[in-house]
């Protein structure tokens, strides 16, 4: 397939005008002029003409496609697996359609991501590709715990591990902290696992070759999380139980260590002001500025499936870091080569280069002047298969 558009949007916040893409199933084969690469393609190669950008598919870094976005997400449990699976089925695609070709599903029950990851990756689902956690360890009646994962001790912790990777795990997910999804559990800025089995987590994830993403809100968890080498810190609030302690200190061994913050921003980020109040949102969205200007490595999620977050709000959601300052061209690195490169990805996806994974997004307009582009989808190209919007 050759595609040729205004503008491709081939390295950070650099575009090849007047360019083309040639695919060759899944893959990416060259990228360059149009009238070079349209003589290179030969005349009998599916064409497709578009006036706007060409980019690279988005990356959502943090989803559950297990629950549902209504106001009672946790709700949607008490459904068989099997009609969970159908809905889990329908966000995917509602994901792709929206113009994310990856994500990272950070917690469901029964593996069922996993069964779903399966499907798009054999050609039977039109889904984004999706890299799953399985179930998240915690502690009797910790943070999700509805979702079958607690765990004692680092017997157990290990176990965990080793029962995720067995069924296909790309990554492991604790939770080092509580969270406001769990009405009866601990609040999120609590630590929920001592140090040693934290370390014991990490320690069998690493030596099966996977990274560990790490539900931290507290001050304190956050820190723990960083003791044992945790790779991605999720949300990253830094809460605590009288307001938010950002140290410096901590974020500076964050930097260090390269560990990533994925930061997870709802598309309705706006509304936080009034749910929060003016001060505390102010708060808030001030320690994400902080770590940016530091130099943290960020990449963008959208915690998709929780309360009242659908599954097609990562454009949304991206405004938010142009809210605070940070320029076009970084905030969608952040949802692409970031990304790609955080989850492993880094040669497969999340760059518009010869040898990587056809992953491409189609929007009208200019991104890199105007975020807003991003929501004017024409099409999505996943693994090579294009998806033209109706």
């Amino acid at each position: 397939m050759l595609i040729t558009a205004d503008r491709i949007l081939v390295s950070t916040g650099t575009y090849l005008e007047d360019g083309a893409v040639l695919t060759d199933g899944d893959e990416i084969i060259a990228v360059g002029p149009r009238e070079e690469i349209s003589r290179q393609a030969g005349p009998d190669v599916r064409r497709v003409e578009f006036a706007g950008t060409v980019m690279p598919g988005l990356i959502d870094a943090h989803v559950h496609l297990i629950f549902d976005g209504s106001p009672d997400p946790v709700a949607a449990l008490q459904n068989s697996d099997e009609v969970l699976l159908d809905q889990m089925r329908h966000r995917a695609e509602r994901l792709l359609r929206s113009g994310v070709t990856t994500v990272r599903d950070l917690g469901d029950r029964n593996g069922l991501a996993f069964r779903v990851a399966e499907e798009v990756e054999a050609g039977r689902l039109s889904g984004s590709r999706i890299l799953a956690a399985g179930t998240p360890a915690t502690p009797p009646g910790g943070h999700c715990y509805f979702l079958g994962g607690e765990v004692t001790g680092e017997k157990q912790a290990r176990d965990l591990v080793r029962r995720n990777a067995e069924a296909g795990a790309a990554v492991i997910k604790v939770m080092t902290s509580g969270g406001g999804l769990t009405k009866d559990g601990p609040r999120s800025w609590q630590s929920q696992f001592s140090r040693e089995e934290l370390h014991a987590l990490v320690e069998e994830a690493h030596s099966a070759g996977l990274p560990v993403a790490a539900h931290a809100h507290g001050t304190e968890a956050i820190t723990e999380a960083v003791d044992v080498g945790v790779d991605t810190l999720e949300h990253c609030t830094w809460m605590t139980e009288d307001g938010f302690d950002l140290r410096r200190d901590v974020l500076q061994r964050i930097i260090d260590g390269n560990i990533t913050v994925s930061t997870t921003v709802s598309p309705h980020w706006r509304m936080l002001p009034k749910v929060f109040g003016e001060e505390r949102a102010n708060l808030m969205f001030d320690q994400i500025r902080q770590m940016a200007e530091a130099g943290a490595n960020m990449i963008a999620g959208t915690d998709a499936g929780v309360q009242r977050t659908g599954f097609d709000g990562l454009p949304g959601a991206l405004t938010f870091y142009a809210h605070l300052g940070i320029p076009n061209s970084t905030i969608l690195d952040m949802a692409t080569r970031r990304a790609a490169e955080t989850l492993g990805l880094g040669e497969v996806t999340g760059r518009v280069a010869p040898g990587f994974r056809a992953d491409l997004l189609l929007v009208d307009g200019d991104p890199l002047q105007d975020l807003e582009a991003l929501r004017r989808v024409r099409a999505v190209v996943a693994a090579g298969r294009i998806h033209e919007q109706e």
